[in-house]
Protein backbone atom coordinates (compact mmCIF):
# COMPACT_ATOMS: atom_id res chain seq x y z
CA UNK A 1 0.00 0.00 0.00
CA UNK A 2 2.78 2.42 0.76
CA UNK A 3 4.51 1.74 -3.06
CA UNK A 4 0.78 2.67 -4.73
CA UNK A 5 0.81 5.61 -1.87
CA UNK A 6 3.83 6.78 -3.48
CA UNK A 7 3.44 6.35 -6.89
CA UNK A 8 0.05 8.28 -6.62
CA UNK A 9 1.98 11.12 -4.82
CA UNK A 10 4.40 11.46 -7.68
CA UNK A 11 1.31 11.62 -9.89
CA UNK A 12 -0.44 14.18 -8.45
CA UNK A 13 -0.16 17.95 -9.08
CA UNK A 14 1.40 20.06 -6.31
CA UNK A 15 -0.77 23.14 -5.24
CA UNK A 16 -0.29 24.95 -2.15
CA UNK A 17 -3.12 24.28 0.59
CA UNK A 18 -7.02 25.86 0.36
CA UNK A 19 -9.79 26.60 2.50
CA UNK A 20 -11.14 23.14 3.23
CA UNK A 21 -14.66 23.90 3.78
CA UNK A 22 -17.56 25.28 1.77
CA UNK A 23 -18.21 25.30 -1.77
CA UNK A 24 -14.80 27.14 -3.16
CA UNK A 25 -11.29 25.74 -5.19
CA UNK A 26 -8.16 26.82 -5.69
CA UNK A 27 -7.51 28.99 -8.56
CA UNK A 28 -6.90 27.50 -11.39
CA UNK A 29 -8.70 24.07 -10.82
CA UNK A 30 -11.61 23.98 -13.35
CA UNK A 31 -9.24 25.02 -15.72
CA UNK A 32 -8.27 22.29 -18.36
CA UNK A 33 -6.91 22.15 -22.10
CA UNK A 34 -4.98 19.17 -23.62
CA UNK A 35 -0.97 19.44 -23.97
CA UNK A 36 0.89 18.78 -26.67
CA UNK A 37 4.02 15.59 -26.78
CA UNK A 38 6.44 15.71 -28.83
CA UNK A 39 9.15 12.74 -28.36
CA UNK A 40 12.52 12.97 -30.32
CA UNK A 41 15.31 10.45 -30.36
CA UNK A 42 13.93 9.02 -27.14
CA UNK A 43 16.51 5.98 -25.96
CA UNK A 44 16.49 3.63 -22.35
CA UNK A 45 18.64 0.49 -21.99
CA UNK A 46 18.83 -2.01 -19.28
CA UNK A 47 21.89 -3.43 -19.24
CA UNK A 48 22.43 -4.88 -23.04
CA UNK A 49 19.20 -4.75 -23.39
CA UNK A 50 18.02 -2.00 -25.49
CA UNK A 51 14.54 -1.74 -24.90
CA UNK A 52 13.40 1.78 -26.40
CA UNK A 53 14.91 2.73 -29.74
CA UNK A 54 15.42 6.11 -31.15
CA UNK A 55 11.84 6.45 -30.38
CA UNK A 56 10.07 9.27 -32.17
CA UNK A 57 6.21 10.50 -31.90
CA UNK A 58 3.83 13.95 -31.92
CA UNK A 59 0.53 13.61 -30.01
CA UNK A 60 -1.25 16.43 -30.54
CA UNK A 61 -3.17 18.60 -27.76
CA UNK A 62 -6.71 16.87 -27.09
CA UNK A 63 -5.86 13.44 -29.34
CA UNK A 64 -7.06 10.51 -28.11
CA UNK A 65 -3.60 8.24 -28.95
CA UNK A 66 -2.92 4.78 -28.21
CA UNK A 67 0.27 2.73 -28.28
CA UNK A 68 -0.25 -0.64 -29.06
CA UNK A 69 1.92 -4.12 -29.84
CA UNK A 70 2.65 -7.09 -28.06
CA UNK A 71 3.50 -7.42 -24.79
CA UNK A 72 7.44 -6.91 -23.73
CA UNK A 73 7.66 -3.75 -26.43
CA UNK A 74 8.29 -1.46 -24.39
CA UNK A 75 4.78 0.45 -24.47
CA UNK A 76 4.01 0.68 -20.13
CA UNK A 77 7.99 2.00 -20.53
CA UNK A 78 7.44 5.00 -22.60
CA UNK A 79 4.36 5.86 -21.17
CA UNK A 80 6.38 6.01 -17.56
CA UNK A 81 9.06 8.11 -19.52
CA UNK A 82 6.96 10.99 -20.18
CA UNK A 83 5.32 11.30 -16.64
CA UNK A 84 8.91 11.25 -15.17
CA UNK A 85 8.64 7.47 -13.77
CA UNK A 86 11.42 6.69 -15.74
CA UNK A 87 14.69 8.43 -16.91
CA UNK A 88 16.01 8.29 -20.95
CA UNK A 89 18.98 7.34 -21.67
CA UNK A 90 19.09 10.27 -24.21
CA UNK A 91 16.43 11.92 -26.34
CA UNK A 92 13.90 14.77 -25.55
CA UNK A 93 9.94 14.26 -24.15
CA UNK A 94 8.54 17.81 -25.06
CA UNK A 95 4.89 18.88 -22.93
CA UNK A 96 3.95 21.69 -24.91
CA UNK A 97 7.49 22.41 -26.10
CA UNK A 98 9.00 22.20 -22.46
CA UNK A 99 11.85 19.59 -22.23
CA UNK A 100 10.57 17.31 -19.58
CA UNK A 101 14.39 15.71 -19.31
CA UNK A 102 15.84 19.25 -18.86
CA UNK A 103 16.73 19.34 -14.63
CA UNK A 104 16.46 23.45 -15.07
CA UNK A 105 13.14 22.58 -15.93
CA UNK A 106 9.85 21.21 -14.06
CA UNK A 107 7.35 21.09 -17.23
CA UNK A 108 4.89 18.50 -15.16
CA UNK A 109 4.09 21.48 -13.29
CA UNK A 110 3.15 23.47 -15.92
CA UNK A 111 -0.59 21.01 -16.08
CA UNK A 112 -2.17 18.55 -14.17
CA UNK A 113 -1.63 15.34 -15.17
CA UNK A 114 -3.27 11.34 -14.31
CA UNK A 115 -2.30 7.73 -14.64
CA UNK A 116 -4.91 4.90 -14.60
CA UNK A 117 -3.01 1.62 -13.69
CA UNK A 118 -3.54 -1.56 -15.54
CA UNK A 119 -4.13 -2.75 -11.79
CA UNK A 120 -6.31 0.03 -11.08
CA UNK A 121 -4.47 0.96 -7.77
CA UNK A 122 -7.75 1.29 -5.62
CA UNK A 123 -6.88 1.57 -1.76
CA UNK A 124 -9.47 -1.27 -0.71
CA UNK A 125 -9.55 0.80 2.80
CA UNK A 126 -11.55 3.27 1.36
CA UNK A 127 -14.76 3.78 -0.02
CA UNK A 128 -15.71 4.83 -4.02
CA UNK A 129 -16.21 8.21 -2.55
CA UNK A 130 -13.01 8.67 -0.32
CA UNK A 131 -10.66 7.00 -3.46
CA UNK A 132 -12.11 9.80 -6.17
CA UNK A 133 -11.88 12.20 -3.80
CA UNK A 134 -8.41 11.56 -2.34
CA UNK A 135 -6.49 14.03 -4.12
CA UNK A 136 -8.88 16.90 -3.92
CA UNK A 137 -8.33 16.12 0.07
CA UNK A 138 -5.01 15.25 0.20
CA UNK A 139 -3.95 18.78 -1.95
CA UNK A 140 -7.03 20.45 -0.21
CA UNK A 141 -8.09 21.88 -3.80
CA UNK A 142 -11.57 22.62 -3.00
CA UNK A 143 -14.36 22.83 0.16
CA UNK A 144 -15.65 19.90 1.44
CA UNK A 145 -18.79 20.78 0.10
CA UNK A 146 -17.56 21.34 -3.21
CA UNK A 147 -15.34 18.17 -3.18
CA UNK A 148 -18.42 16.02 -2.57
CA UNK A 149 -20.08 17.49 -5.63
CA UNK A 150 -16.86 16.77 -7.90
CA UNK A 151 -17.18 13.27 -6.62
CA UNK A 152 -20.62 12.74 -7.31
CA UNK A 153 -19.99 14.30 -10.73
CA UNK A 154 -17.20 12.15 -12.15
CA UNK A 155 -18.62 8.85 -10.91
CA UNK A 156 -21.89 10.13 -12.68
CA UNK A 157 -18.96 10.84 -15.75
CA UNK A 158 -18.06 6.89 -15.49
CA UNK A 159 -21.73 5.55 -14.91
CA UNK A 160 -21.59 4.76 -11.28
CA UNK A 161 -23.82 7.39 -9.96
CA UNK A 162 -25.10 7.19 -6.25
CA UNK A 163 -22.30 4.23 -5.80
CA UNK A 164 -20.07 6.61 -3.16
CA UNK A 165 -20.53 4.47 -0.45
CA UNK A 166 -19.73 1.23 -2.35
CA UNK A 167 -16.32 -0.58 -0.78
CA UNK A 168 -14.06 -1.08 -3.87
CA UNK A 169 -13.65 -4.75 -2.49
CA UNK A 170 -17.35 -4.84 -3.79
CA UNK A 171 -17.00 -3.90 -7.19
CA UNK A 172 -16.66 -6.22 -10.21
CA UNK A 173 -13.13 -5.32 -12.19
CA UNK A 174 -15.02 -3.59 -14.84
CA UNK A 175 -16.48 -1.06 -12.32
CA UNK A 176 -12.75 -0.62 -10.33
CA UNK A 177 -11.22 0.25 -13.66
CA UNK A 178 -14.29 3.34 -14.03
CA UNK A 179 -13.33 4.47 -10.35
CA UNK A 180 -10.08 4.64 -11.27
CA UNK A 181 -10.69 6.91 -14.29
CA UNK A 182 -13.34 9.39 -11.96
CA UNK A 183 -10.32 9.44 -9.76
CA UNK A 184 -8.04 10.96 -12.24
CA UNK A 185 -10.85 12.90 -13.62
CA UNK A 186 -11.30 14.64 -10.86
CA UNK A 187 -7.90 16.24 -10.99
CA UNK A 188 -9.37 18.12 -14.24
CA UNK A 189 -6.18 16.89 -15.97
CA UNK A 190 -4.89 17.93 -18.85
CA UNK A 191 -3.18 15.10 -19.71
CA UNK A 192 -4.24 11.39 -19.00
CA UNK A 193 -2.30 8.28 -19.54
CA UNK A 194 -4.13 4.63 -19.60
CA UNK A 195 -1.67 1.78 -19.05
CA UNK A 196 -3.42 -1.80 -20.62
CA UNK A 197 -7.01 -0.42 -19.29
CA UNK A 198 -8.39 -3.63 -20.36
CA UNK A 199 -6.01 -6.18 -18.41
CA UNK A 200 -8.15 -9.11 -16.77
CA UNK A 201 -11.47 -7.95 -18.35
CA UNK A 202 -13.31 -9.96 -20.58
CA UNK A 203 -14.56 -8.87 -24.08
CA UNK A 204 -17.95 -7.24 -22.58
CA UNK A 205 -16.58 -5.37 -19.62
CA UNK A 206 -13.90 -4.25 -22.48
CA UNK A 207 -16.37 -2.97 -24.58
CA UNK A 208 -18.05 -1.29 -22.02
CA UNK A 209 -15.19 0.88 -20.93
CA UNK A 210 -14.20 1.88 -24.73
CA UNK A 211 -17.69 3.43 -24.45
CA UNK A 212 -16.85 4.95 -21.20
CA UNK A 213 -13.98 6.44 -22.41
CA UNK A 214 -15.27 6.83 -25.77
CA UNK A 215 -17.93 9.15 -24.38
CA UNK A 216 -15.56 11.52 -22.11
CA UNK A 217 -14.00 12.34 -25.68
CA UNK A 218 -17.50 14.71 -26.04
CA UNK A 219 -17.39 16.24 -22.51
CA UNK A 220 -13.50 16.34 -21.24
CA UNK A 221 -11.10 18.26 -22.76
CA UNK A 222 -8.05 16.60 -22.33
CA UNK A 223 -4.93 14.87 -24.17
CA UNK A 224 -5.65 10.94 -23.87
CA UNK A 225 -2.50 8.53 -24.36
CA UNK A 226 -3.81 4.80 -24.09
CA UNK A 227 -1.13 1.65 -23.85
CA UNK A 228 -2.91 -1.34 -24.90
CA UNK A 229 -2.35 -4.59 -26.73
CA UNK A 230 -5.98 -4.54 -27.29
CA UNK A 231 -5.46 -3.81 -30.74
CA UNK A 232 -10.35 -3.53 -31.16
CA UNK A 233 -10.06 -1.62 -28.08
CA UNK A 234 -7.97 1.04 -29.83
CA UNK A 235 -9.12 1.15 -33.17
CA UNK A 236 -12.22 2.08 -31.40
CA UNK A 237 -10.84 4.74 -29.43
CA UNK A 238 -8.15 6.70 -30.89
CA UNK A 239 -7.87 9.79 -33.36
CA UNK A 240 -4.39 8.19 -34.12
CA UNK A 241 -2.51 4.72 -33.42
CA UNK A 242 1.08 3.75 -33.25
CA UNK A 243 2.55 0.53 -32.96
CA UNK A 244 5.78 -0.78 -31.26
CA UNK A 245 7.58 -3.80 -31.86
CA UNK A 246 10.85 -4.89 -30.72
CA UNK A 247 11.46 -1.47 -28.98
CA UNK A 248 10.61 0.58 -32.21
CA UNK A 249 7.78 2.41 -33.31
CA UNK A 250 6.90 0.41 -36.66
CA UNK A 251 3.84 2.29 -37.98
CA UNK A 252 1.76 5.58 -37.30
CA UNK A 253 -1.91 6.31 -38.39
CA UNK A 254 -5.42 6.94 -38.06
CA UNK A 255 -7.35 3.60 -37.25
CA UNK A 256 -8.08 2.98 -40.66
CA UNK A 257 -4.71 3.55 -42.04
CA UNK A 258 -3.36 0.78 -39.69
CA UNK A 259 -5.71 -1.60 -40.66
CA UNK A 260 -5.06 -1.16 -44.54
CA UNK A 261 -1.42 -1.23 -43.53
CA UNK A 262 1.05 -3.69 -45.79
CA UNK A 263 3.59 -3.22 -43.13
CA UNK A 264 4.44 -7.22 -42.52
CA UNK A 265 4.66 -6.86 -38.69
CA UNK A 266 1.53 -4.67 -38.23
CA UNK A 267 -0.64 -6.99 -40.98
CA UNK A 268 0.71 -10.05 -39.28
CA UNK A 269 -0.13 -8.25 -35.69
CA UNK A 270 -3.78 -7.41 -36.73
CA UNK A 271 -4.50 -11.20 -38.32
CA UNK A 272 -3.37 -12.55 -34.95
CA UNK A 273 -5.24 -10.67 -32.54
CA UNK A 274 -8.64 -10.08 -34.21
CA UNK A 275 -8.77 -13.21 -36.73
CA UNK A 276 -10.06 -12.29 -40.07
CA UNK A 277 -9.72 -8.38 -40.66
CA UNK A 278 -6.42 -8.58 -42.64
CA UNK A 279 -8.68 -9.40 -45.85
CA UNK A 280 -10.49 -5.98 -44.83
CA UNK A 281 -9.80 -3.83 -48.07
CA UNK A 282 -7.99 -6.85 -50.06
Amino acid sequence: MNLLGNLWAKLAHGFTPSIMDGDSCQVGYEGSHGVSIQIEGLNKSFGDNHILKDINLTIEPGETFSIIGPSGTGKSLLLKHIVKLMKADSGQILLNGHDVLDPAVDALRAFRYSMVFQSSALFNSLTVGENVGLWLREKRICGEVRIRRIIREKLSLVGLEGKEEFRTSELSGGMRKRVAIARSLAMNPDLILYDEPTAELDPVTSDELARVIMSLKEKVSLTTVIVSHDLNFALYLSDRVAMMHGGEIVAIGTPEEIKKSQNPIVRKFIYTTTKGIQGEGD
